[in-house]
């Protein structure tokens, strides 16, 4: 017999009984039901119920072992008496008899209760995230990413790709989010860089005539953390493919989603091919980029109405550059003035001067605005919005920028107080024809606004001869359910195009040469066009595990100060580490050396 165990705590059933079998595993939970004691018994695989009777001889000692003690039985698998079977459990029609046990780890008492799953502090969860990762939705939710990753292997492959690794010492890159640096010990005063992305490497595969890429990638930016974005590392599903239009790469990541959100999840799932929305439309119906189409709510622009109407509180702002969106909502006229005011307070909270809205009851039109408004903007607000008795019309005047903001926010604000928001489905879009370009909002300059290796759609003559900002690039995003899942591009793989790109974008010739000088001269000896994307693991597995924070979804994450508590990471090096680095840690302004600790 095995040392530890002949089954797994899931394996044991009805054809097993009468059988001798040996479990090990974490006692989940202790009952004692007049002098008999029942164990519930876990390991990675499920639970067992295993009874220590009063003749086994250790009652006594196995009623004072504490929850999470490891613990090996060997006994008996008999029946469950009728009043007993738990269908619940894949175990639940047996018991273990227990006749002997062995303690192969003793718990001391845990700072965290794995059952009952009780709430606990974050920074307590991080800490002892191995008592964390017994629970059972959570481990479930790794043993799913396990699961989904390897099935996201499977597929690519089935679509004739190849997984590559690239390198994860790297160069420094401009472009993207802040790097994390790594001294190099051989040469002084340098420092690799961790890959915020292979984006230059994968393309450069390309370049060196492999068709079809994929990987699953960690990447590694220094960026603060947000519930869909961690600090730290990440991974995605890196992919690239040689002599693709974008519609190509739309077929296969549609394929890829439409199989693993279909395979592990019950929920409705976009049939492809998925919509597409271009930016600007994308802006202007959801007020932003990253749509939930499980919202069925849309904005429309009412700017022209208010420019040449006589509203001067809208009209003061349109002069200046502003613009007014409008939120039509249907059947809520009746609606007490509680709703009004808690949507109002939310407005302003966005950094709106108010929330105007008119109500249409049938017999005349009523709000805040209704008095100032001729009868016929009236009207031209009630067509423009098709409305009819019953219906609202919201209204946010301001800037572009902070107008689309704030009645995006409305719109889902609204949709959540209304109960809108379809249950129980995964709503897929594509994110079409971004911008090249846009105006930096300080500088005033003109910076790229997405992905400075993308192909700009009309090439060189398009750079040549359009406004900067009225250029298109094939740059594209996947959303799903409001939270964005990738960025992808058809890159540009022509050095011509891509030194006058970058010119307009405010680089010197010299500088992208010193920059991104394997892509240039790679391109230079025939590059093939090609174009890839590279949704993201984390986010991918939080939607389908139904979390709300891509910790719920990871191992071992860092907290919100990029701090990972329980290995104490990040922490000083020593005096003899910083010394072969060739670093010397800055005086802080009391005098004070940080970062380093005695060796």
């Amino acid at each position: 017999m095995h040392p530890y165990r002949t089954h797994t705590c899931a394996e044991l059933r009805k054809s097993h009984i009468g059988a001798q079998a040996r479990l090990s595993g974490w006692i989940h939970n202790k009952r004692d039901h007049g002098g008999v004691l029942f164990i519930d018994l876990r390991d990675h695989y499920g639970i067992t119920q295993v009874v220590v009777r009063p003749e086994s001889g250790f009652l006594d000692e196995a009623s004072r072992l504490h929850k999470e003690s490891v613990v090996m039985f060997e006994g008996s698998v008999e029946a469950r008496d009728a009043e007993n079977l738990n269908p619940k459990l894949p175990t639940g029609e047996i018991d273990l008899a227990a006749r002997s046990y062995e303690v192969l780890g003793k718990c001391a008492d845990a700072p965290i209760s794995v059952f009952p799953e009780e709430e606990c502090p974050e920074e307590t969860r991080l800490a002892y995230r191995y008592l964390d990762l017994r629970r059972s939705g959570l481990h479930a939710n790794i043993v799913l990413r396990s699961r989904i990753i390897s099935r996201l292997r499977r597929i690519m492959e089935e679509l004739g790709f190849t997984e590559y690794q690239t390198p994860i010492l790297t160069a420094s890159s401009p472009e993207g989010a802040r790097d994390y640096l790594v001294p190099a010990r051989l040469h002084p005063g340098k420092f690799y860089a961790l890959p915020q992305a292979p984006q230059q490497y994968k393309q450069l595969l390309m370049t060196a005539g492999f068709d079809r890429y994929f990987q699953i990638a960690p990447c590694f930016r220094d960026e603060d953390a947000r519930a869909t974005r961690s600090p730290g590392e990440f991974y995605q599903l890196d992919v690239e493919m040689s002599f693709v239009t974008q519609e190509d790469v739309f077929a296969v990541i549609e394929h890829v989603f439409t199989k693993i959100f279909s395979e592990f999840s019950t929920r409705a799932v976009t049939s492809a091919p998925f919509p597409r929305l271009t930016f600007k439309e994308s802006l202007l119906a959801y007020g932003t980029d990253k749509p939930d189409l499980r919202n069925p709510l849309r904005l429309i622009d009412v700017t022209d109405i208010f420019k040449a109407g006589d509203f001067q509180a809208f009209r003061k702002i349109v002069d200046k550059g502003g613009i007014v969106r409008a939120l039509p909502v249907k059947g809520i006229a009746g609606k007490p003035k509680s709703f009004y005011e808690e949507l109002l307070a939310f407005a302003v909270a966005l950094g709106s001067g108010g929330l105007a809205y008119l109500v249409w009851t049938g017999e005349d039109v009523k709000g805040p605005i209704a008095k100032v408004l001729p009868q016929t903007d009236l009207e031209k607000l009630r067509l423009a919005g098709g409305l009819e008795k019953g219906d609202v019309m919201f209204f946010v005047c301001n800037q572009p920028k902070t107008t689309v903001r704030i009645a995006g926010e409305l719109r889902t604000k609204v949709g959540e107080m209304l109960g809108l928001i379809e249950e129980n489905v995964f709503r897929f879009c594509w994110i079409v024809d971004y911008p090249l370009y846009e105006l930096d909002d300080e500088t005033k300059r003109v910076v790229f606004s997405h992905n400075p290796f993308s192909m700009p759609q009309g090439g060189l003559e398009a750079l040549n001869s359009k406004d900067p900002l009225e250029i298109k690039a094939f740059q594209y995003d996947i959303v799903c359910n409001g939270i964005e899942l990738s960025s992808g591009a058809i890159r540009n793989h022509s050095p011509e195009i891509m030194y006058k790109a970058f010119e307009i974008g405010g680089y010197k010739k010299e500088e992208v040469e010193k920059n991104f000088s394997a892509l240039l001269t790679a391109f230079k000896y025939g590059a093939p066009p090609h174009g890839g994307i590279a949704p993201g693991v984390d986010r991918l597995v939080m939607l389908l595990a139904g979390a709300d924070n891509l910790r719920d979804v990871t191992a071992f994450p860092m907290n919100q100060k990029a701090e990972e508590t329980m290995m104490g990471t990040p922490r000083p090096a020593t005096k003899k580490q910083l010394e072969e680095l060739h670093i010397r840690i800055a005086e802080t302004a009391r005098g004070k050396t940080k970062g380093a600790e005695k060796p």
